[in-house]
């Protein structure tokens, strides 16, 4: 199944003026929609620190104005990628549909993981409040707590390889911290019962992929 950004909100993007945004020191200006060559057409999005996705001109971001459509954001997340286009620089991703292009900036990151997901084996962690759809393996010894209080997990190398966990989830993960004394770094995390040493070497490597550093 093919979805398309106009078949579903053709009505409201019909009606679409021009948005202007700053980000950082840089300005930028574009149309919902806008076509800047032949049968092309390009979106803008924005991704929240809950996982949450949203048109990027949306003046309320929140549940309500949230896309929930869990085939559409399947899609959508499942074609996320670095923005090589060489327009709009200031939306870091893209998420490419046929002649669509979906341009994306987001809070943080634009993995953020949302749930945990128990099978009899092996538990995964979902993202993007997909549901079930889109997933990778749930790495308790992979928790990573940056100096800004937000925590990370490794993500697929497509998506930067490593993602956020949702603000919620960050706060419940943070009571089964361990720390040494005087100290602000977790060095252990315990899950099912079970206490896990930390290794924080692979979010030292893979962070410095990142187009703005996380501190």
């Amino acid at each position: 199944m093919v979805f398309r950004v106009d078949h579903i909100f053709s009505p409201f993007l019909q009606v679409q003026k021009h948005f202007r945004t700053c980000i950082g020191q840089r300005c930028v200006s574009y149309q919902q929609g806008q076509s800047p060559e032949p049968k092309v057409r390009e979106y803008f999005y924005f991704i929240d620190h809950q996982g949450m996705l949203f048109l990027d001109d949306a003046k309320m971001k929140n549940f309500t104005s949230c896309f929930k459509e869990k085939k559409f954001l399947q899609f959508f997340f499942s074609r996320l990628r670095r923005n090589e286009t060489g327009r709009y620089p200031e939306f870091p991703y893209v998420s490419p549909c046929g002649r669509e292009r979906n341009f994306i900036r987001c809070d943080d990151l634009p993995i953020v993981f949302t749930h945990v997901i128990r099978d009899t084996e092996v538990e995964w962690f979902g993202y993007n409040n997909t549901g079930d759809t889109l997933k990778v393996p749930f790495e308790p010894t992979k928790i990573y707590m940056a100096e800004n209080g937000r925590i990370y997990h490794p993500a697929e190398e497509k998506h930067g390889s490593v993602g956020l966990i949702q603000s919620k989830l960050a706060i419940e993960f943070s009571k089964l911290f361990k720390f040494k004394e005087d100290s602000e770094i977790p060095f252990q995390f315990e899950w099912n019962n079970q206490i896990y040493d930390l290794d924080s070497e692979w979010f030292q490597k893979v962070g410095l992929k990142r187009s703005d550093p996380i501190t």
